[in-house]
């Protein structure tokens, strides 16, 4: 009798896992407490909005100052506070959710915890122009620095993107942070030396320069609006990219990223904001630095929390230098970009010091 041989059907493979661009997903705790330490940080800052309303070197009881919101009279003492105070705190709350996403993003964008937006030649770009603009144009108004400080942050970021983008590989990390080094150093180089050359140059860019919200056109804020809503709408369209990217260009494609079409969004995102940030207010340093590292201690390495953070806590960090600002030298003022520093080099110190910064 013949025997009859049966074969099995080998089972077919397993589907291979789908591969997605977000990190684990938190523990509920940590998640919690994420949460709870945004809406902390939400509270910062309507209490820094709070102080740079109802502080200054002009001391106002707090009675004049709710009068001055709820029912002002066109006294000086009103204007002072419905005008003067309230348009710089939206001027401060503006260029400070710029410059913190902004610097959350360049740290993403080159993998390094110590960068800040002015990498991509954005300060450097901006001052660039207003210095041509003065020397070359005869401008003498800070309403006329706005379009050419912001054309210039533009056209600094686009020149240094395009230039690391020749060769084999790309715009990698090493190449922008390169680049990016060797034009503000030029541009940098060039400015001094004109203002330099021509006094009156320099004396008019001088309080420009400094980095301060004050004496701005009462339409700033509403002039750098738009850009920087649009820089934020890009920032959130790359943030879950962001976290594939973390992880090396290699590990990104495996994820089916288009590294190269991230890394162009987040240059827009950052010209934009920085760009905004920097015409209206100066080229404030050590906010897009300090920032993002500092809330990386808080958050872990989701840049989808990075960037939430940043964008509540570093508005209420560039507030509260300028109220002490307004009060150290009293009746005279510090421009912020002066106190920032002063206020944030101790900070970001006691920070990379702890046993859980160094590990980040």
């Amino acid at each position: 009798m013949a025997q009859v041989h049966t074969t099995t059907a080998e089972p077919p493979p397993p589907p291979a896992p789908r591969l997605s661009t977000a990190p684990p997903t938190p523990s509920p705790r940590r998640r919690t407490r994420r949460l709870l330490g945004l809406a902390a940080a939400v509270g910062a800052l309507l209490v820094a909005v709070l102080l740079s309303v109802a502080l200054g070197s002009a001391m106002l009881p707090p009675d004049v100052v709710w009068q001055a919101l709820t029912a002002p009279d066109g006294s000086a003492s009103h204007a002072t506070v419905s005008e003067a105070r309230v348009d710089r705190t939206l001027l401060g709350v503006l260029v400070g959710v710029s410059l913190g996403v902004a610097g959350a993003l360049i740290q993403a964008l080159t993998r390094n915890p110590l960068a800040d937006p002015g990498v991509l030649g954005v300060n450097a770009g901006a001052g660039f122009a207003v210095t041509l603009g003065v020397a070359v144009l005869g401008v003498t108004r800070i309403e006329q620095y706005l379009p050419l400080a912001f054309a210039g942050a533009v056209i600094g970021s686009a020149v240094v993107y395009l230039a690391a983008s020749g060769g084999r590989g790309g715009p990698s990390p090493l190449r922008l942070t390169l680049v990016g080094v060797a034009f503000t150093a030029v541009l940098s180089g060039i400015s001094q030396t004109l203002a330099l050359i021509d006094t009156e140059t320099f004396d008019r860019m001088r309080f420009w320069g400094a980095g301060t919200l004050a004496d701005r056109p009462t339409d700033t804020a509403a002039a750098i609006a738009p850009f920087v809503l649009a820089g934020l709408l890009a920032a959130v369209c790359c943030a879950r990219p962001l976290n594939a990217i973390a992880l090396g260009d290699d590990a990104a494609r495996a994820f089916g990223l288009r590294v190269g079409a991230t890394r162009c969004g987040v240059v827009i995102a950052v010209a934009l904001l920085c760009g905004a940030a920097t015409a209206a207010a100066g080229p404030l340093m050590f906010v897009g630095l300090m920032v993002p590292h500092a809330v990386r201690w808080l958050t872990g390495p989701d840049w989808r929390w990075i960037l939430a953070y940043s964008a509540v806590l570093a508005p209420a960090i560039v507030l509260v230098a300028d109220v002490v600002g307004r009060l150290v030298v009293v009746p005279a003022e510090l421009p912020v970009g002066v106190m920032m520093p002063l206020i944030g080099a101790p900070v970001l110190i006691l920070l990379v010091r702890g046993r859980r910064a160094r590990a980040l």
